[in-house]
């Protein structure tokens, strides 16, 4: 059962990223684990570091839960597509990988199923009560799930990235549009964006 202060967290972890799925609990749990055994959660700022190497619901979670965010530069995407979240204090060292250990498909095997037909907006008032019941209990499978069962848990050594450096801009040559200047490029002379580089590039 959880405290007053679990639920509150939760709660806010709901709002923010707008319903409930098993998703959002991999990244609560992922989050808990890591705040657990790396700092105190109120102790918490720029000195913890998560890099995540998926795009799932699961990092709004964690967002909320540790403060790790883009705009503080203490978030890291990695497009690897794998539940793999890895965390870092920064003041002690210490990184701790956490490795999905189990899939949601494996948890209640019929769920791809009806969650087909939801999604498609084809599931019909049966289907889509079925589909929020098996999601719910996903959740709280997902939720109870001793760490060690639910996680590969092990600290590591990584090559901790420098804290967020604040540039200055620079305008586009092509689009007038502004740039930061360490992502600028320079054509003839002059800087350029991404975007329009490539498309110089390309030709």
């Amino acid at each position: 059962m959880m405290h007053n202060e679990e639920k509150d967290i939760l709660s806010k972890v709901l709002e923010f990223h707008g319903h409930s799925c098993p998703g959002v609990a991999i990244g609560v749990r992922a989050a808990d684990i890591a705040t657990d055994k790396l700092i105190s959660p109120r102790a918490m700022d720029e000195e913890l570091l998560a890099i995540v190497e998926n795009d799932s619901c699961s990092v709004d979670a964690i967002q909320v839960i540790t403060g790790c965010t883009f705009g503080k530069g203490n978030l890291i995407f990695k497009d690897h597509g794998k539940n793999v979240y890895t965390f870092v204090n920064r003041d002690s060292g210490k990184a701790l990988r956490l490795s999905l250990n189990i899939a949601i498909d494996e948890i209640d095997p019929d769920f791809a199923q009806v969650r087909t037909k939801a999604f498609a907006g084809e599931a019909s008032h049966e289907e889509q009560k079925e589909f929020n019941e098996r999601k719910d209990a996903i959740f709280d499978k997902i939720m109870n799930l001793p760490a060690d069962e639910l996680f590969k848990i092990e600290y590591v050594d990584v090559d901790i990235p420098e804290k967020a450096r604040i540039f200055g801009s620079v305008k586009c040559s092509k689009c007038g549009e502004l740039v930061a200047e360490h992502r600028a490029r320079v054509e003839n002379n002059c800087f350029v964006c991404i975007p329009c580089f490539d498309d110089y590039s390309r030709n």
